[in-house]
């Protein structure tokens, strides 16, 4: 398979690559009062909008939330240690359960909780931008609704801390959302815990009375010879060599003994899941009376805020975005001029530009003089510079004539070797000046220059 290898040369890439920054500067300092005024003007509305827009006040909360099951003593509770599992095992007690307030969170943020906030703080639906009526106006709004806009419930990362963030047009409406929140999940925290451990009491208390059941008939049913009367048995042993009914003894005693070694260890095990069923039931009823004890514990308090503490708008940021708009919309409002004008701009021009500053006429006698020896036509297109006519009159090989669509202009195209065009940036018709470059180019004539008068 033939490959087609595409090269590009290096001098190519590095006109790509070039850029004009005279002429980008010549373009913003030609519309500086349009920069200007659209600068400032989208300063001054990013500044405006400080004291216009409504006020918004932040009222932010730390919470520590105690994932010990429900007890502060599980570091020493073999039943809440039990149940954190095998795969987790102490390590995941130890870790404090950096993924493990989802849980939490989803209580917070829970009808339960938030329906009791809404209610608390009269959060009902109201008309749409204050104007146009409501089917809904005057009905609470619903869980879905409040979690969408203003809140903020998040877990700090590898840590038991939730922070809660709220935003309202009030001060004492964001402080009341936030202290109702905490309020009402402690409750409902406290709730869930409590109905926890009461259904652990009763299961663990069935079970408990139902081993103690079966231990006391076990122990009731109890039969056959203790350990301690086989001891007795010696003189029996020695005449069961000779005598065969001393024989029929010794095994019925034997019999006898083995049955009650059963029976004893079916009564040890029935006293060991009882004593190790007691020690859960003993701790169960322990944490049940912890349950109404809080495990969480508020790092940052809510804080009332006074009129002048918002947080939004600040000055400061609407300055910067000021500054950063009225930049991007300067430089749009130079583009669309530059494309719109009907006056020849420094964007319609090409890269050899001779300026009309100090050193313009030198820039031009010394392009002159590079090209007396071929035939020039300068094509002017507004009243030039008298100081340039005067430098024409010094070169035989030049034809200056006068910007506009006429045979004159073609026939001086046709058999010149190059053409300079003067044009003034603000005067020259940009349509026509786009018309004679078409007609150059067309041609394939070379434009040695445009000088700037």
């Amino acid at each position: 398979m033939q490959q087609n290898m595409c090269y590009m040369p290096v001098d190519d890439l590095d006109e790509d690559l070039t850029i004009d920054f005279k002429k980008i500067f010549m373009i913003l300092w030609s519309r500086r009062s349009v920069v200007i005024k659209v600068f400032c003007s989208i300063l001054v509305f990013f500044i405006l909008l400080t004291f216009v827009l409504p006020k918004k006040y932040k009222v932010d909360a730390d919470l520590y939330i105690n994932k010990s099951n429900n007890t502060n003593l599980v570091d020493i509770n073999p039943y809440a240690i039990e149940e954190i599992g095998a795969g987790g095992g102490m390590a995941a007690l130890m870790a404090g359960s950096s993924g493990g307030l989802s849980n939490e969170l989803e209580i917070i943020q829970s009808p339960l909780v938030i329906d009791k906030v809404i209610r608390d703080n009269n959060l009902v639906i109201k008309k749409k931008w204050g104007i146009i009526p409501n089917k809904k106006e005057g009905e609470y709004i619903s869980t879905q609704a409040f979690l969408k806009k203003n809140i903020s419930i998040e877990n700090k990362k590898g840590t038991n801390v939730v922070t809660i963030e709220y935003k309202a047009k009030k001060p004492d409406v964001a402080y009341n959302v936030v202290s109702s929140i905490i309020t009402h999940y402690i409750e409902v925290s406290k709730d869930l815990r409590s109905e926890k451990a009461k259904k652990d009491t009763k299961i663990l208390q069935q079970e408990y009375d139902n081993l103690k059941a079966g231990l006391n008939t076990k122990v009731n049913s109890l039969n056959g010879l203790p350990q301690n009367a086989i001891s007795g048995s010696s003189n029996l042993a020695a005449l069961s060599a000779v005598s065969k009914s001393a024989r029929q003894a010794l095994g019925a005693i034997q019999g006898q003994y083995t049955i009650g070694a059963k029976s004893q260890i079916a009564v040890s095990e029935e006293e060991a899941k009882v004593t190790q069923l007691a020690t859960k039931l003993q701790w169960a009823k322990m944490v049940e009376q912890m349950s109404d004890s809080s495990k969480v514990l508020i790092l940052k308090e809510p804080i009332p805020l006074r009129d002048f503490e918002y947080s939004s708008p600040k000055l400061l940021i609407n300055i910067i975005l000021g500054i950063v708009f009225g930049v991007i919309c300067s430089l749009f409002a130079v583009i669309l001029l530059e494309i719109i004008d009907k006056k020849v701009s420094y964007s319609k021009l090409d890269e050899n530009i001779i300026y009309n500053d100090k050193n313009i006429f030198i820039n031009v006698q010394r392009l002159l003089l590079e090209y007396k020896n071929k035939n020039v036509s300068c094509i002017v297109f507004d009243n030039p510079e008298e100081c340039i006519i005067n430098l024409f009159n010094k070169f035989n090989n030049l034809e200056l004539i006068k910007g506009e669509i006429s045979e004159t202009v073609i026939d001086s195209i046709d058999k010149s070797d190059g053409i300079i065009l003067f044009v003034k940036i603000g005067t020259t018709d940009a349509n026509l000046y786009k018309m004679i470059k078409d007609i150059i180019k067309n041609k394939h004539k070379q434009i040695l220059n445009e000088v700037l008068v």
